[in-house]
């Protein structure tokens, strides 16, 4: 059974799954650019509501060259998730070689006005991978 390029994590109730796959016709192999979307679930399985606040992305190429990416919010969004509700969107993620990784964190707060960083586990951006969603 070969590994899945996508993933799956779960930190203190936030399931976020995470899956990337390369947008072939607006990649220019023979320029270094690949474009790849990538595609995340984030589901509330917890017992009190978060508001997603912030992102912090670590994305690195086949080079090694890393790109920290950080920012308010995704997609222009803050969603404030109950328990129990899901949130998804799609971006795009430009990378120099033909393959790549992203990891990186949520930060969220709480209605008793705490705060958390939930892990979104490495995911692969390769030529093979099939988004979530696709396969479903």
């Amino acid at each position: 059974m070969s590994q899945s390029p996508n993933s799956n994590t779960v930190t203190q109730g936030m399931r976020i799954e995470a899956a990337g796959e390369l947008m072939s016709k607006e990649s220019q192999p023979d320029r270094g650019r690949y474009f790849y979307r990538y595609r995340i679930r984030i589901t509330n399985e917890g017992e009190r509501s978060a508001k997603l606040i912030s992102r912090k992305w670590l994305i690195l190429d086949a080079n090694n060259l890393s790109e920290e990416v950080e920012g308010d919010g995704v997609v222009g969004k803050q969603p404030n998730l109950k328990p129990g509700e899901m949130f998804e969107y799609e971006s795009i993620c430009p990378l120099r070689t033909e393959w790549g990784t992203m990891e990186g964190s949520y930060s969220f707060l709480t209605d008793e006005a705490t705060t958390f960083e939930a892990t979104v586990g490495r995911f692969f951006l390769v030529p093979t991978a099939i988004a979530a969603g696709d396969a479903d």
